[in-house]
């Protein structure tokens, strides 16, 4: 008894051990309440843009008043060209480096990828915490720049040389908070790939293994191996904004009438080379952890196997592979020679058969199942079609000829916008309904749910369809006025009201799901620990799993990881802990 009490009183710290500690299940709420919060700022930064573009030239509101006239960003509220491309930069930055990866990878994967391998924590619990520092220190550095005189980077998220060397001291902070959020991803790449090598509970072989662990291995190695030539490149950019040397300025370099004597020998296209050999890998990033969430909750729910687990594997892998061959079909209009644009041609064709795979793979998977339409299902279908269209448009850009016509017009918005927004975020919200009743112990409200799913369907598509109409017509995507001055293209830039409203309608229709996120902490029904008669290891916990460990004993898997309506069993599904029957 007196060794229960012992235990007892090690699993009920207080809030600020659990808040410093080193367990996995508290990092990766950390991770994910960090990376919601920085794609709350982060849409709100793109409200302010798209109302900009809708109205240019008038007070965005509620802002009049609390910006002054002589503001040098939005005077009186008024959104000026330089703040407009901060934005823009801000966003980017924000969603992609500050948002969807740490959500997808530090939050999901942190937090469920040692349940659903039967280990008590990762393989480095110290390393993890240390990646979660590191990663607050990047958002903590990039947006001090807000506040600083001169503001934020103001040259893309992108940051291409030769604006963001001579640009405003933005771009310093921006480079430096890329470098903590770069150790942050490393970190976490080191951590899941040991300990989905090294702490697989017995009998869990690598092909019983959820499709979910799978695109988190594929796509830690895409951080361990892609992002160091970024990191690499942003300490040679720094170098040459603080100390004076020429990695990215070209000779002759004039600004504003005067040569520029730091200039000479350098190439701004090295940095395009350096910063697209990881952020194309960071597209599959984002979208191989969706596949793998939206795998577990079509699994679940339509209480079959997945079709081709095993091709969506290989698929996978391959995809990972060959993400980082395909990096200059973003740089077509810099001149390369047609046997190089040829050869990126053909590997990011190829490139689109491992997604088709996985997707088609999905898609036969619910033929013939007994579909439960719960919220999560409904997410998890939807990313189906939003990630075709988000595929399909991304064809025309894989081929030169069509993508010198469509470079830099708002197609290629829509179609990324496409794949990360109605793709992979309803990915993420699929989660978000499917693993709530693991993590809180309560059941997110159903009515609420899909208060949440039919508007932001809508609205997802209102946004951006606009978007890809406007780019066919020519459009350019850096018009700050919305095209107001712009003689070309006027005949679609009504649209952009259209847009613009519906971005707006958009977050109105977040609302249910905060209110229902908020609520149900408290108040949500309370959930059994396997409230969806799953059959992966991480139900085989108490909900919510208890602090500084995870199961009662240490479990074995005794089959694969999606045995649902299996032939002659009592029950439609046979969970991985369950040993065979004699």
């Amino acid at each position: 008894m007196t060794e229960g009490i012992r235990h007892s009183a090690r699993r009920e710290p207080g809030w600020l051990r659990r808040a410093v500690s080193c367990d996995h299940k508290v990092i990766g709420i950390q991770y994910a309440l960090t990376a919601l919060l920085m794609l709350f700022v982060a849409f709100c930064m793109v409200l302010m843009m798209r109302w900009q573009l809708a109205y240019p030239e008038s007070p965005f509101p509620f802002l009049s008043n609390f910006f002054g006239e002589d503001d040098t960003r939005m005077p009186k509220g008024v959104m000026l060209p330089n703040f407009y491309n901060q934005l823009g930069a801000m966003h980017g930055t924000y969603m992609v480096f500050l948002a969807v990866v740490p959500l997808l990878v530090g939050g999901f994967g942190t937090y469920l990828v040692p349940l659903m391998l039967g280990a008590p924590n990762l393989a480095f619990p110290r390393l993890s915490r240390v990646g979660y520092l590191c990663y607050l220190a990047g958002i903590v550095i990039i947006s001090f720049s807000f506040i600083t005189p001169a503001g934020p980077s103001n040259s893309g998220w992108t940051g291409y040389p030769p604006l963001s060397v001579i640009e405003t001291g933005g771009q310093t902070y921006w480079l430096v908070g890329i470098a903590f959020v770069y150790l942050s991803s490393l970190f976490l790449a080191i951590n899941l790939i040991t300990s989905i090598v090294q702490l697989r509970a017995p009998g869990l072989s690598l092909l019983r293994l959820p499709f979910f662990v799978w695109s988190q291995l594929v796509t830690s190695y895409l951080l361990l191996l892609a992002f160091p030539p970024l990191a690499a490149a942003a300490v040679l950019q720094l170098m040459d904004r603080l100390e004076g040397t020429s990695f990215f300025l070209p000779s002759g370099l004039v600004v504003t009438g005067k040569p520029l004597d730091a200039s000479g020998g350098g190439s701004a296209l090295l940095w395009q080379h350096l910063f697209w050999f990881l952020a194309h890998p960071e597209v599959y990033v984002l979208i191989l952890p969706a596949f793998g969430i939206i795998a577990e909750v079509i699994a679940n729910n339509t209480r079959k196997p997945l079709w081709g687990y095993k091709g969506m594997v290989v698929s996978a892998v391959f995809m990972g592979f060959m993400s980082m061959l395909v990096w200059a079909h973003h740089m077509f209009l810099t001149g390369m020679g047609t046997v190089i644009s040829t050869f990126f041609q053909a590997t990011t064709l190829i490139i689109s058969i491992p997604s088709i795979i996985m997707a088609t793979s999905l898609l036969v998977s619910l033929w013939g199942g007994s579909i439960r339409f719960t919220v999560p299902m409904l997410f998890a279908l939807a990313f189906l079609p939003m990630f075709g269209i988000g595929g399909l448009t991304g064809l025309p850009l894989a081929l030169s000829a069509t993508n010198i016509v469509l470079h830099d017009t708002y197609y290629v918005i829509g179609h990324f916008h496409y794949v990360v927004a109605p793709g992979t975020l309803f990915a993420i919200f699929a989660g978000v309904y499917y693993w709530f009743p693991k993590v809180t112990g309560r059941k997110l409200n159903d009515t609420l749910g899909h208060l949440h799913f039919w508007p932001s369907l809508l609205f997802m598509n209102a946004i951006f369809i606009p978007m890809l109409l406007q780019g066919l017509a020519g459009v350019s995507r850096r018009l700050y006025d919305g095209g107001a001055t712009y003689g070309f293209g006027q005949e679609v830039f009504f649209l952009n009201k259209a847009a613009t409203h519906s971005a707006f309608a958009l977050a109105i229709a977040q609302l249910p799901f905060v209110i229902n996120f908020v609520y149900s902490l408290r108040w949500g029904k309370k959930s059994a620990d396997n409230p969806w008669d799953a059959t992966s290891l991480e139900w085989n916990t108490p909900s919510p799993p208890r602090f500084g460990g995870n199961f009662d004993k240490p479990p074995r898997a005794h089959r694969g990881p999606n045995e649902y309506s299996v032939p002659g069993k009592a029950k439609d599904f046979s969970p991985q802990w369950e040993p065979e029957e004699a």
